[in-house]
């Protein structure tokens, strides 16, 4: 390994590690590109051809296979010697041409798994989480260095990288911060309520930036929120632990579903067992029953009906303790698991119904409470997504256009409900309507990254090819291709 670094080529560095002995067998480069956000074609040609000079997918990929920072040849002296909130709010005339490099995807130091890795993050990131108030105003020198006085009873750099996620730093007191650097020092003495409540600030802010920001820009904050809370729970009490593990439960639950959306399904059923584990040692049983809903929804991406519905029903225990939401929800899933085996349709529509009675008798829950983004909206969506597999996609269009013509959806799941939208209009014999929906929700996807839109959209192709020759349908197909 050491000799493939030297190299300063990270393909015979893939290679190396691919083929190391210590994996008793020889990494498929299936295997390993599934680990690196690539193809095989992609990570083949990086193997063989010339060595790759993008600094942020250098950055990417070292940190996906925890190299240490020392023997990297793309080391940053500045800002390893900086703290980062010093380089985030530098002009950049300031900086040297490879740390301006480096801003292009921004840094952030987190944890994961127990090693401290520099995770890019890209400028608009950066940019709306307010990074750069860490250190006030740089038209106010004066204020920057009071503020760095007053933090002078820990070190700012050494708190960033004991994992926090430093998107949501701004947010705190000078008091908060002292107190959560204290904890994260010596978390058996110090980790307490405020701190889990910080985590779960944390969480709740990258839940609600999601759909704006998209899963790439998300996942960063929330792999170095995880890394912390996996950390931390080894040295605490076993109350706080299992608090702990309460909040990493939902993390892990949420981080499965952002690497749903870009389509890596090993990574996303890593995360919802993990999920699993951290709600089962806290004793959270409603968030059991829920990574089982998300489980049997993974299964609908995947076209694995009976799978999907034995989840569903699992989900739909008793024991699980589920709030009236969630029951909602699990019943709907059900639903959609017996339109897609050929139940009759009147078993089904009977399915949605009580869904709607649950729903429409649960309690007003907290902004955050679990399933409290299953709403009247979400619910009358997925009912047209059930009748779409229900052989009825002329009503299920209908649906969709009642909800998406409101406006009240986030920006990425707009773009996915257009693309079923997209593919019941298909279905109903509307290509040329079909298509102008897709192209603008192929808009959408791109912007927000989600690979998940994008596969809907590709069987919306598939299901226009008949009408290949009609303009518009060319036209979604350009666009959808470029």
């Amino acid at each position: 390994m050491r000799e493939a670094l030297a190299s300063w080529h990270m393909g015979h560095v893939f290679y190396a590690y691919r083929s190391n002995p210590w994996h008793g067998r020889v990494l498929s480069q299936e295997a390993m590109a599934s680990w690196l956000d690539l193809t095989q074609a992609q990570l083949s040609r990086i193997e063989s051809g010339k060595p790759p000079q993008d600094l942020g997918k250098l950055m990417r990929w070292a940190h996906s296979l925890k190299i240490p920072a020392d023997l990297l040849w793309f080391k940053l002296p500045e800002i390893e010697r900086a703290t980062v909130t010093a380089v985030v709010t530098a002009r950049p005339e300031e900086l040297a041409p490879k740390s301006q490099e480096a801003l292009a995807g921004g840094l952030l130091p987190v944890v994961v798994n127990g090693r401290t890795v520099l995770v890019p993050v890209d400028p608009e990131t950066i940019a709306a989480s307010g990074l750069g108030s860490l250190v006030g105003s740089s038209a106010n020198p004066s204020a920057q260095a009071t503020e760095r006085d007053s933090m002078s009873p820990f070190n700012r750099r050494e708190f960033l990288t004991n994992g926090v996620a430093a998107i949501a730093l701004p947010g705190l007191g000078l008091d908060e911060l002292q107190h959560i650097a204290s904890a994260l020092d010596d978390a058996h003495r110090y980790l307490d309520g405020p701190v889990i409540d910080y985590f779960r600030r944390v969480l709740d802010k990258a839940k609600r930036d999601d759909g704006a920001l998209g899963p790439k820009k998300t996942l960063p904050v929330m792999l170095g929120l995880l890394g912390a809370i996996e950390s931390q729970a080894r040295d605490v009490k076993p109350g706080v632990r299992r608090e702990l593990l309460a909040v990493g439960a939902d993390g892990a639950e949420f981080a499965g579903w952002l690497y749903r959306d870009i389509q890596k399904p090993q990574a996303a059923v890593f995360w919802y067992d993990r999920a699993m584990e951290w709600a089962q040692e806290a004793d959270n049983a409603a968030m059991q029953g829920y990574v089982l809903l998300k489980k049997s929804q993974m299964a609908y991406d995947e076209r694995d009906a009976l799978r999907m519905l034995t989840l569903a029903q699992a989900a739909g225990h008793d024991r699980w303790q589920l709030p009236a939401r969630v029951r909602a929800e699990v019943t709907q899933q059900e639903a959609l698991g017996r339109a897609m085996l050929g139940d009759p349709l009147d078993a089904v529509r009977g399915q949605l119904a009580h869904a709607e009675t649950l729903l429409t008798n649960a309690s007003d829950d907290e902004p955050d409470a679990l399933g409290a983004y299953f709403t009247g909206p979400t619910r009358v969506l997925r009912d047209a997504i059930t009748l779409t597999e229900a052989g009825k996609p002329g009503l299920a269009a209908d649906l969709f256009s009642d909800v998406l013509n409101a406006g009240t959806l986030s920006r990425r799941d707009t773009g996915f409900f257009n693309a079923r939208r997209a593919a019941a209009l298909a279905l109903s014999g509307e290509p040329d309507e079909a298509a102008k929906v897709g192209k603008a929700s192929a808009a959408v996807a791109q912007e927000v990254k989600s690979e998940r839109t994008v596969r809907v959209l590709g069987e919306v192709l598939q299901t226009l090819d008949r009408w290949r020759s009609r303009p518009a349908v060319r036209e979604f197909r350009e666009t959808l291709t470029a």
